[in-house]
């Protein structure tokens, strides 16, 4: 086996094995570092190895997403791309590696980014696991999972009481403005929140905060987006991965389930349907992601 290709192999098992990246993350890092070796190699005349790799420089970077840019990626692909890229070098140098200063593209913000399930599922799994008590474990795991299983914006599941016990097969959420709604609850999430009530040493009583902080107050909405911000880290998975990217995805993915935008706006809650709206968009993008990836004639389409 070359010195390149014990490389990508390595990576591959880095990222799914040591990161836990999802499949897609792995399968999109990967080709973008089997591209930029390619390269290369195509540059230079011979294979690449760890010796030249540590060699490039900001000038070299910016000449490989030149030759991207050519082929057509836009931005946000090109902001990806030199993310993977920073990883892959780092990864190739060993500890103490450092990586070529260059400052990415300018990123217009655009739709909500949804995360897909397995990547949903990888982000509160890794949570509750890195927590350093097993009922905050839970805790994080079942406000999660209400997140990207119900819909909920983060200040509603934390703002849950003692009120909606005992648990049916849905929930009254108060959102903006005092707003009430009736939410669907899944099985998975209410066997989740039933599990941290079992082992949360706080109890639930009518009126008082459900999710509780180690002390025993009301949990903070920023201990739950620095989770988030850690683990979206260690899975290597996009900026804009927060936990309302978990709402937006229970949103896009009941959009190309068949649900429709009425519906949709009842259960998040929002006041004015053109809130809801938005999700076709996210939709219609990520179908267009999915056929530039995955169709066998979509290379250079628009």
């Amino acid at each position: 086996m070359s010195e390149a290709s014990a490389l990508i192999a390595g990576w591959r098992d880095h990222l799914a094995l040591e990161k836990r990246s999802s499949a897609h993350t792995v399968r999109a890092y990967v080709t973008t570092a089997e591209r930029l070796l390619a390269w290369m190699e195509e540059m230079d005349g011979r294979a690449p190895d760890r010796a030249s790799l540590a060699k490039l420089t900001t000038g070299d970077l910016r000449a490989y997403l030149a030759t991207r840019r050519a082929d057509g990626i836009g931005n946000a692909s090109a902001s990806r791309e030199l993310s993977a890229l920073r990883g892959f070098l780092k990864f190739a140098g060993g500890e103490g590696a450092t990586v070529p200063a260059i400052k990415g593209p300018r990123v217009k913000p655009g739709v909500p980014r949804p995360i897909s399930p397995d990547e949903a599922v990888a982000l509160a799994q890794d949570i509750s696991e890195s927590a350093r008590d097993g009922w905050i474990g839970a805790r994080d795991w079942a406000a999660l999972l209400l997140l990207y299983g119900a819909g909920l914006r983060i200040s509603e599941a934390l703002g849950l009481t003692g009120d909606i016990l005992p648990l049916t097969d849905r929930i009254r959420v108060t959102g903006k403005r005092g707003k009430t709604r009736m939410v669907p609850l899944l099985p998975q999430v209410k066997e989740a929140i039933e599990a941290y009530l079992a082992e949360c040493p706080y109890p639930a009583d009518k009126g008082e905060p459900i999710f509780r902080g180690a002390r025993g107050g009301a949990l903070s909405p920023a201990l739950i987006r620095r989770a988030v911000q850690g683990a979206r880290g260690r899975l290597g998975l996009h900026d804009r991965t927060t936990p309302h990217a978990l709402r937006h995805s229970f949103a896009t993915h009941l959009l190309g389930r068949g649900a429709d935008l009425r519906s949709l706006q009842e259960l998040l809650g929002h006041a004015s349907l053109s809130s809801t709206q938005i999700y076709t968009k996210v939709d219609a993008a990520h179908l267009l992601d999915v056929y530039r990836n995955a169709h066998p004639r979509a290379e250079g389409k628009s």
